[in-house]
């Protein structure tokens, strides 16, 4: 359990780090995401963003448990 929260916070480390590039990167802007937005109402779900992401993870969880 101590080694899984040391990886845990030095990944948030280095995304915290890494986040001036990573934010110039086109997620959450992706087709398939949900835009509506009405006059004075704007909804955004990022469907499109949340299954590639969930996939990227799965795979690196799955690296790191081999």
């Amino acid at each position: 359990m101590n080694r899984t929260l040391i990886l845990v916070g030095l990944l948030i480390v280095a995304i915290g780090l890494l986040w001036p590039w990573l934010s110039r990167l086109p997620l959450g802007h992706l087709p398939g995401d949900i835009v509506i937005r009405r006059d004075n109402v704007s909804f955004y779900f990022p469907i499109t963003t949340m299954i590639l992401v969930s996939l990227l993870v799965s795979a690196l969880l799955w690296l790191f448990q081999r």
